[in-house]
């Protein structure tokens, strides 16, 4: 159990009102909820290490049944936090609606202390086992070729989290420029996580310093132009999942931002995704068009793997990832 969870449960704070389920609701979260909304259950719901999970269930004026989906986390890191995955959802949501639970809100906890936000959505009761490739593929390339940057450059106008870490996502408009800052920032992070190692340090200063102007760079030159694309940014295959009710495939979970499409398949890449298999980048790739230079592209599917690879490796300690990175690097 996280330490928000834990927090919440042991509450004996008068802001929150014990419902039936084990998951007390602080009264701004009742609040959020759509006038008439009758609360009949709140209970944990899956599982998170940085933050508190839970489903609403209501009953409306007219009987109707609906549930909800809260997300908690502590501190301005969570305040940050959800704050930039209710806009991330938001923006997923107006490009492609029934690829995404419709967001509602997010806000800050009556109580005081300890401090505490929440984000709501729809709740979809979904199957997470891989999704049917074809639906999927489609609906995420219909996403990345419908969805437009509002100021036509890379990046987006919140920061946004993968996993427990906040995404420099300032707009820029040269995407070897913005992805090299993402990558800078996490080989950072890993340092911190994991202590400097001088021989991936060599190798990451030359990959930021030859690899990337040569592969990221080379996409906008000689004429080229790189549409900015909405991306989930953390599309590994628990943030995917299947209605039972409809049958459709929404993503969830999201750390978004426009970015080059294909950075999005780069996760795909990761050994530890069960996504990995190759059918959904076959599937992916007949409906969104491979960028120019074409033959460049599975070296940029690599690039792109290494900055997933790096983000898993600066969560945890002692990961093998952080040596797949030094070896993808050289």
């Amino acid at each position: 159990m996280s330490f928000v969870a834990h927090t919440i449960r042991q509450t004996e704070n008068v802001s929150f009102l014990i419902v039936e389920g084990n998951f007390p609701l602080d009264k701004n979260i009742i609040a959020a909820l759509p006038p008439g909304s009758r609360i009949t259950s709140a209970n944990e719901f899956g599982s998170s290490a940085w933050t508190a999970t839970a489903r609403i269930n209501v009953k409306s004026d007219d009987k109707t049944s609906k549930s909800y989906f809260l997300k908690c986390a502590a501190g301005k890191v969570g305040a940050r936090m959800l704050e930039g995955e209710y806009n991330a959802m938001v923006a997923l949501h107006a490009s492609t609606p029934s690829f995404v639970p419709q967001p509602l809100t997010w806000g800050k906890f009556h109580a005081p202390d300890p401090e505490m936000y929440f984000f709501l959505c729809d709740f979809v009761d979904m199957d997470i086992r891989l999704p049917d490739p074809v639906q999927f593929c489609s609906r995420l390339a219909e996403l990345h070729r419908t969805s437009e940057s509002p100021t036509g450059q890379f990046g987006f106008h919140v920061p946004t989290f993968q996993g427990k870490f906040e995404q420099p996502v300032e707009w820029d408009p040269n995407w070897a420029s913005f992805w090299s800052k993402l990558l800078v920032d996490i080989l950072r992070r890993d340092n911190e996580t994991n202590g400097l190692w001088d021989e991936l340090d060599t190798i990451s200063q030359r990959l930021l310093s030859r690899v990337v102007p040569r592969l990221l760079g080379t996409l906008q030159t000689d004429g080229r132009v790189l549409k900015p694309c909405l991306i989930h940014g953390d599309l590994w295959d628990g943030n995917i999942g299947t209605s039972f009710v409809t049958g459709n495939v929404f993503i969830f979970d999201a750390a978004a931002y426009y970015a080059h499409n294909e950075e999005e398949i780069g996760m795909w890449r990761c050994e530890r995704h069960k996504i990995k298999s190759k059918v959904y980048k076959r599937e992916y790739l007949k409906n969104f068009t491979v960028s120019e230079p074409a033959d460049e592209w599975d070296d940029r599917n690599r690039l792109y793997g290494i900055k997933f690879n790096m983000f898993h490796s600066a969560h945890h300690t002692g990961q093998s990832s952080r040596s797949l990175c030094a070896f993808s690097f050289a």
